[in-house]
């Protein structure tokens, strides 16, 4: 009885192994694949192929200290390029995640706080790879730090800086990745202390300067 138990559990594992890292008739990856990292039996990647294209959940390692950790995932779309991606450190906490078309991020990407899962960057992409629309950065009890609007890649529009207790710290405009228009600076108490404009990244016309809510000095940029 024992050898015959034996000879099926040999006998499915070869069978197993016959069917992993198989190439179709057009000589295109086919079914599941494993490799492992260069003269080692480390595994480095995980996955399965339906005739050359990625299907389904792909797991890819790091070799540490001698050992496959876990550093990524991509969940492939199995009728494009699409992918949902997770980087995780080496302890399996989640360190970011969203969609990639091939090596391109797009769409909503989210990165997490170091010491907890509370969010710490959200960023929206286009198709092309682009930041587009709405940046967010928050401090680790869920107040937002910053946010900036990107367009085609640029800063676009409005950029607010907030302290941890909700206090607008800066508002600066941008056209083009510069500073075009009027910025406003605040102190922590939230009072302002200095404002003027710029044009083209370049300060441009009266900017002025505040003391306790009262103006002090006027500075002449041409």
């Amino acid at each position: 009885m024992k050898i015959i138990i034996s000879f099926f559990l040999f006998f499915g594992t070869l069978v197993s192994a016959q069917n992993i890292n198989q190439m179709d008739a057009d000589g295109n990856r086919h079914g599941i694949w494993k490799k492992n990292f260069d003269d080692t039996n480390i595994l480095r990647y995980e996955g399965a192929f339906l005739h050359g294209k990625e299907i389904g959940l792909f797991k890819f390692y790091k070799n540490i200290d001698k050992e496959a950790v876990l550093t990524a995932t991509k969940k492939f779309n199995e009728k494009d390029s699409k992918a949902y991606v997770t980087f995780y450190t080496s302890k399996g906490k989640v360190i970011s995640e969203g969609e990639m078309d091939g090596k391109t991020y797009i769409g909503v990407w989210k990165y997490y706080q170091k010491n907890s899962e509370a969010l710490l960057i959200l960023e929206n992409y286009n198709t092309e790879g682009k930041l587009d629309g709405d940046r967010f950065v928050y401090f680790d009890n869920g107040q937002i730090a910053e946010k900036q609007h990107y367009k085609a890649g640029e800063l676009f529009g409005e950029s607010i800086w907030y302290s941890e207790n909700n206090v607008v710290l800066k508002q600066l405009i941008y056209s083009e990745n510069e500073l075009h228009g009027l910025s406003t600076y605040y102190n922590p108490k939230g009072e302002l202390v200095t404002e003027g404009n710029y044009k083209h990244g370049k300060k441009q016309g009266i900017w002025k300067y505040y003391e306790s809510g009262k103006l002090v000095e006027e500075k002449d940029f041409k």
